[in-house]
């Protein structure tokens, strides 16, 4: 059964040179860069504040951060000196306050001019001989349209280039299974002495803890992160398995399951005495999707680029972050004792040539849903790469506009010289 809509005409609220589809940790950074490189920028998002997964996602821990210059660095002094940051052993690592990222990402979009619309869901867009002329989005104004002369995909899913009509993958090779969905959430009243899950050992630790009070999770290594604030922790107890990106039904079942399963841990936990007065004091608004479309770009990074350490002239920074696959189902969480599938990396680069679509020349793509092969994107899918990349295709995207040229012309060393000087290792 269907139902036909009659034709409308779309108001056009605004022009830019470039348009971010996406506010998480990629899509902020793409717009701050664009609009730092001269162009009038606005970022999309859906949810009621910047920062996706780090913040409605309530993520909580930044991983990968090491060698990461530029924007990134910037993010991480911000938290710094507001006390909204917490080292974690190894380098690059930290947890962070939530409503310190939200305060913070607010303040450099509005320090750099960059142009915000929260609570604004891509849904279409208009596209005449390989270029996207426009993005049509839905909010409480009603549908409405943008005009664009750059677009950059940072939706995690890579919605608004599959939109689009770009070519893309999805999951394991094999399987097309892709990794579990999360529900995350942040306690209170965490014992003292506890110091939370800094390796496998803890977190194996942290599971015999909770099954001995009743509650198995169905995270089969869940976590335990110490927050800034010596009262608060993250905890990760909850997985949920073969979750399309894009099918709905499956994403609300999984999130009220992933509350319901923190409500179960957290009421658990307080029968031992010393956690007697632990609450649940918020869960994610979003799930986090660790993996989505991958669209497919002018190269594709590949388990082999990652396993020698390649490295290019186009390369936009070094990845360090090992291959992450969570288990795909709930019998592999309870059989696989490694996410590595035995793949070694060797830090590598990410070229620019990854993050423009192969389909729609002026089309940029920051992010998870970036030109990779799974495994690939097990490694590179952590938010500083995400931030990297975005600071990079931003760039490239304002040289395009005031170049006047499509973005696959813009030359990539240069973006690589930019990105070195910024403080990136490449």
């Amino acid at each position: 059964m269907t139902i036909s809509e009659l034709g409308r005409r779309v108001p056009v609220v605004g022009e830019y040179d470039v348009v971010v589809c996406g506010g998480g940790p990629a899509g902020v950074s793409a717009g701050l860069s664009a609009a730092r490189n001269g162009a009038k920028t606005l970022i999309i998002e859906s949810e009621g504040c910047l920062g996706g997964t780090w913040t409605a996602g309530q993520l909580c821990v930044i991983l990968d951060a090491h060698g990461k210059g530029g924007i990134m660095q910037e993010i991480t002094r911000h938290l710094q000196t507001s006390d909204g940051h917490l080292p974690r052993p190894g380098r690059g690592k930290y947890t962070y306050d939530v409503e310190m990222m939200k305060y913070t990402l607010d303040r450099l979009c509005d320090e750099s001019g960059v142009d915000v619309r929260l609570y604004t869901r891509v849904v279409s867009a208009v596209v005449e001989q390989r270029e996207i002329k426009a993005v049509i989005t839905e909010s409480y104004g009603g549908r409405e349209a943008f005009i664009g002369k750059a677009f950059i995909d940072a939706t995690g899913n890579g919605q608004f280039a599959a939109q689009a009509g770009c070519d893309y993958s999805v999951g394991h090779p094999e399987t097309g299974q892709t990794q579990p969905a999360t529900v995350i959430g942040i306690i209170s009243g965490v014992p003292s002495d506890e110091p939370g899950t800094m390796n496998t050992q803890d977190k194996l630790a942290f599971l015999e803890l909770l099954e001995s009070v009743g509650f198995v999770p169905s995270y089969r290594k869940p976590s335990l992160w110490r927050l800034p604030h010596p009262d608060l922790c993250c905890i990760s107890v909850h997985h949920a398995y073969e979750v399309p990106c894009d099918d709905t039904a499956a994403l609300s079942r999984a999130t009220m399951e992933g509350r319901k399963q923190l409500n179960e841990a957290v009421r658990a936990l307080r029968q031992l005495p010393a956690w007697r007065q632990v609450r649940l004091v918020s869960t994610s608004a979003h799930i986090g999707i660790r993996e989505g479309r991958r669209i497919a770009g002018r190269y594709q990074v590949t388990v082999d680029d990652i396993q020698s350490g390649a490295r290019f002239d186009d390369g936009i920074c070094l990845v360090r972050f090992g291959v992450d696959v969570h288990a795909l189902t709930r019998q592999e969480d309870d059989e696989v004792t490694s996410y590595s599938q035995g793949i070694t990396v060797r830090p590598y680069n990410i070229p620019l040539r990854a993050l423009i679509s192969k389909d729609v020349d002026n089309l940029g793509l920051a992010g998870r849903c970036v030109s990779g092969d799974f495994f690939a994107h097990a490694s590179y899918r952590v938010t500083p790469n995400a931030v990297a990349m975005g600071e990079a295709i931003g760039m490239a995207a304002a040289k395009a506009v005031s170049s006047g040229v499509s973005l696959p012309k813009v030359d990539g060393s240069q973006i690589r010289r930019a990105m070195m000087a910024a403080g990136y290792e490449i």
